[in-house]
Order: structure tokens, then C-alpha cells, then sequence
């Protein structure tokens, strides 16, 4: 595309992006949900659901994570991402009895999800596997996404690549290809991890080539990941073993992929734990 642009005449000033955001906001006014030429057909959330197919999902044990952020550190190992492009978040919360545990958030990879359905040009789409991907290709910069998400789990990319990631190389290197500025970022469950294990007969969730850097990297296995229609893999299995689950911001019918076991309850100071 660089070699393109090189050649156009300098009284050239209007790019092929700048149109797009252009189109993009004249349809938007008009209340259309496609973008004139790119009506292709993308996977609904529905579609993705079937018994039959794969659907990846993950599961974080609030007690066992310690706050070290080696997950975020690894994603931004990973993805190339600089300090102030964060996929992944880890904040410290409070229990309404006043414990405080960490919180990890990354993409949650929705069924219904909402940056879906405000994209005026599908940038943003679900993949047959049920991870909500980018085409960063198509992305305008509209950020509608990012308003639309109800987990903050997007960035918007506002300066040109950085070189190597200041996690590199202690938390890996970088795995995938550098987007431009001006699009929106996002957590993609490693999906190139899991796509090129699979080609070698690997198991995401269980050999580490082929899953997600936040899960392999984890000191304490808070992180258990795999295909949520497979009663067999990692992340099935501790849900089926967990007590309790819960999905973050259920009420939004939102259908998260994304489950946490919820923090134990503290004893009361100065009661002995099960008295």
C-alpha cells in the first residue's frame, strides 16, 4: 500500500481511508448497517454456537491470580503493544465485606457482541470458532466499537507501530504483524496461536504453542482456556469443577466467553475460617 501512495500526484491529499470514514458517517446518519461494497456475509454469534464446531472460551480463578500482570506483559510481548496499549487489564477490586482481589480483563469474546453490531463496515466480525476478530484492513477509526463495548476491552492505536514492545524480549517476542495507526485494537485470543497449532494437530488449552500467551505465562494456572463444546478441555473441565461461575455484565445478554470463579469469602475478623 506504501508503494501505491508513493506514486499518487502530491495535489493527492484525499486517501482511500479518509473516504471510507467519509462513507461511513453519511451511512451512519442515514440508520444503514452496511457499508456500500463490503456486504459480504459474516458469521452471526448464533452461527458460531453449534454443537458440532469448535468455540473457545476462557475461564480466570479470581483467587489464584496475584496481580503480577505477567499476563498483560506477555500480551504486549506478543502483540508488539506499547505500555499505553493494554488488551489485557488488571485492576485491583473490593468485595462488598472489603477484600480486595485482582480483577483480568481481557476481550471477552461475546456472542451477542456489541462492537459487532455498530460496525458500519464489518471490521470487527465473529470468526466461525466464535472469536470476535479485526480486519484491520477495513477499519476506519470510527471507534464505534470502542464506545459500544461494555468491558473496555478495546484501544484505539492513536500513533505508527513501535519497534519492539518494552516487554520484549522478557515476557516473548513479537508473533504477529504490526497494525496501522488509526485503527482499533483488540484481545484476539492468540488466535494466530491457536490456528497455526491446530494445522499441527495441537490442542489449544493444552500444548502451549497453541494457546493464548496470558494463559501459558500465568505462575499460578489462574487462566484455564480451551473449546467450550469439548466437555474434555482444560476450560471445561474447571468449570464442571468450580462451585460457582459467573460472566461479567450478564445482564446485557451480551453472552460472554469469558467466566471467572468468583473470590472465596473471608471470614470476619477475629472468626475462625468455617467456625
Amino acid at each position: 500500500m506504501q508503494a501505491d501512495s508513493e506514486h499518487k500526484p502530491a495535489e493527492a491529499h484525499v486517501s482511500r481511508r479518509d473516504l471510507m470514514k467519509v462513507g461511513a458517517a453519511l451511512l451512519g446518519a442515514l440508520g444503514l448497517t452496511q457499508f456500500i461494497g463490503l456486504n459480504d456475509v459474516r458469521v452471526r454469534g448464533s452461527e458460531t454456537d453449534s454443537e458440532g464446531g469448535r468455540k473457545w472460551g476462557m475461564l480466570i480463578d479470581i483467587n489464584k491470580c496475584i496481580g503480577c500482570n505477567y499476563c498483560t506483559y506477555a500480551c504486549q510481548a506478543v502483540n508488539n503493544l506499547a505500555d499505553d496499549m493494554l488488551y489485557n487489564v488488571v485492576t485491583t477490586e473490593t468485595t462488598q465485606s472489603g477484600g480486595e482481589f485482582y480483577l483480568s480483563r481481557p476481550c471477552m469474546q461475546c456472542a451477542e457482541a456489541p462492537c459487532v453490531h455498530v460496525c458500519p463496515v464489518q471490521a470487527t466480525y465473529y470468526r466461525p470458532d466464535g472469536i470476535v476478530a479485526m480486519d484491520y484492513e477495513r477499519c476506519i477509526g470510527c471507534r464505534y466499537c470502542q464506545v459500544a463495548c461494555p468491558y473496555g476491552a478495546r484501544v484505539f492505536n492513536w500513533k505508527q507501530p513501535i519497534e519492539t514492545s518494552p516487554k520484549s524480549p522478557e515476557f516473548g517476542m513479537a508473533e504477529v504483524e504490526n497494525r496501522p495507526r488509526g485503527v482499533v485494537e483488540k484481545c484476539h485470543f492468540c488466535s494466530h496461536r491457536i490456528d497455526k497449532g491446530l494445522q499441527y494437530g495441537l490442542t489449544p488449552g493444552v500444548d502451549r504453542e497453541a494457546t493464548p500467551a496470558c494463559v501459558v505465562v500465568c505462575p499460578t494456572g489462574a487462566r484455564a482456556f480451551g473449546d467450550l463444546n469439548d466437555a474434555a478441555s482444560p476450560v471445561s473441565v474447571a468449570r464442571s469443577e468450580a462451585l460457582v461461575t459467573l460472566r461479567l455484565r450478564e445482564e446485557l445478554s451480551t453472552e460472554p466467553r469469558v467466566y471467572y470463579i468468583p473470590p472465596n469469602p473471608k471470614p470476619e475478623d477475629g472468626q475462625e475460617a468455617g467456625a
